[in-house]
């Protein structure tokens, strides 16, 4: 089964940046040559996730409280104790959220729902970079 993987940058502002990568990654998934079976959309790094939600602002919104709520910003952390870098926060909000998603494509479309689109979310305390690796597997 042939696998194919391709690779591409956004920037982010961080501080729980949530940036749609939906369009980049159906274009990923076309550019394959594959009909079926599954891509996977993961990001490299501690401070970064990617999920799936509805992208519009009050979904956002809700969201950034959420996890405001879960992991705030403005509470001690050893990491930043034993590094002083300050982004602790931005480590636990990543693992929480988890680096990558899986979703399924027929005919070369991904089966997402109605209201679903694919993000990247950037928690770290600074503007980043974020290489998205994209893998396609399919027949």
């Amino acid at each position: 089964m042939p696998v194919r993987q391709t690779t591409f940058s956004v920037s982010s502002k961080g501080f729980t940046d949530v940036i749609n990568i939906t369009g980049a990654v159906r274009g990923a998934v076309a550019a394959a040559g594959v009909k079926d079976w599954i891509v996977t959309v993961f990001v490299p790094g501690s401070t970064a996730g990617i999920t799936t939600i509805e992208f519009e602002s009050g979904a956002i919104e809700d969201l950034k409280d959420a996890i405001d709520r879960i992991a705030p910003s403005d509470i001690h952390y050893a990491h930043n104790a034993r590094w002083g870098d300050g982004n602790g926060f931005s480590h636990v909000r990543s693992a929480l959220l988890g680096p990558s998603v899986t979703v399924p494509f027929n005919d070369r479309q991904l089966r997402l729902g109605s209201w679903q689109q694919i993000v990247l979310v950037d928690f770290d305390n600074r503007p980043r970079k974020r290489d998205i690796i994209v893998q396609v597997l399919g027949e």
